[in-house]
């Protein structure tokens, strides 16, 4: 019996290249495609060996051809930190409305099931808390990170309308923020920016009095609440991340002490339109998914600190 096929679209990146491990742990025939527009070939290279997997360099907001048949898609492409979606604003939208149009067709073509990489963002600067589902959000559309946000709430709806008017099998994750290996020193989210500073014994950049909170999740974390939704009958969006919620003050505390830096904490203007409180409730997950984060923080973090030191000293 040959194994299931499985796209991984974006599985260059960070989380899609976790995925494209995960797939084939799990026995599948991995197909990863990306444009590396924001990924890395170096995060799938231990995988070019593997006859189970294929890359194929390709921009998804243009047709998709992929030979043979395909049982899943996991849509990951997109530009997913403010220092990428603001520098490519109309490839982040692009890629939300046109992407994911065309990877909703080829998951019609082949009658493949396809789970949505959706986000937290979609609350946007939210006024319940912490977030559930059900919540519709407070997104500013014209705001300079309505381009991310409004890619993503556009991509949940047509992936919804695929679903009611072509019958096709979605799947809708909405991730937190994540953290672990392979994620880009300088991609200009909190953690890797504070890491980076910290074992560099710079300043700690926190915007705005760091009141603002966030909740952290492991990748493996995700990587498994992924996959336990892919396999599930859910099809409305389910919220995956670590509820366990610390200010952006107390965290750049934590990396200074995890990381023994003498760094100091210094403050700069809030970016417009940032979240004041990010929170996900995970009552679904854990009610349809038996999920729940297992990786506190601490651990994760030192797991992280590790792979970046590994990548700054093999780059000496």
């Amino acid at each position: 019996m040959s194994k299931p096929k499985v796209i991984v679209t974006g599985g260059a990146g960070f989380l899609g290249s976790h995925l494209c491990d995960k797939m084939l742990s799990e026995n599948f025939r991995v197909i990863c495609i990306d444009n590396l527009i924001t990924g890395n070939p170096d995060n799938i290279s231990h995988l070019f060996g593997n006859p189970d997997f294929e890359f194929i360099k390709h921009d998804i907001t243009n047709y998709i051809h992929v030979q043979g048949e395909v049982d899943y898609i996991l849509h990951f492409a997109s530009p997913a930190s403010p220092i990428d979606y603001l520098k490519l604003p109309i490839q982040t939208l692009k890629v939300g409305a046109l992407g994911t149009h065309k990877v909703l067709g080829l998951a019609k073509e082949k009658c493949a099931r396809i789970l949505l990489a959706s986000t937290s963002e979609v609350y946007g600067d939210p006024t319940i808390h912490p977030q559930k589902e059900e919540y519709w959000g407070n997104v500013n559309p014209v705001g300079p990170r309505g381009v991310y946000d409004e890619a993503k709430r556009f991509a949940e709806a047509i992936t919804m309308a695929y679903n009611r008017y072509h019958g096709i099998e979605t799947r809708i994750v909405r991730i937190f923020n994540t953290y672990g290996p392979r994620m880009r020193l300088n991609d200009g989210r909190a953690l890797p920016a504070f890491v980076s500073q910290a074992l560099n014994g710079e300043d700690i950049t926190v915007f705005g009095d760091g009141s603002q909170t966030r909740s952290f999740c492991y990748v493996d974390d995700l990587v498994d609440g992924i996959y336990k939704l892919l396999m599930s009958d859910e099809t409305n969006p389910v919220n995956i991340g670590n509820p366990d919620e610390i200010t952006i003050k107390q965290f750049a505390e934590e990396v200074i002490k995890i990381t023994g830096s003498r760094s100091k904490i210094i403050y700069k203007v809030l970016p417009e339109d940032d979240p004041k409180v990010r929170q996900p409730d995970i009552s679904r997950a854990r009610t349809i998914l038996g999920w729940e984060p297992k990786i506190g923080r601490e651990e994760g973090l030192r797991k992280t600190i590790n792979y970046f030191l590994s990548i700054n000293n093999s780059n000496k």
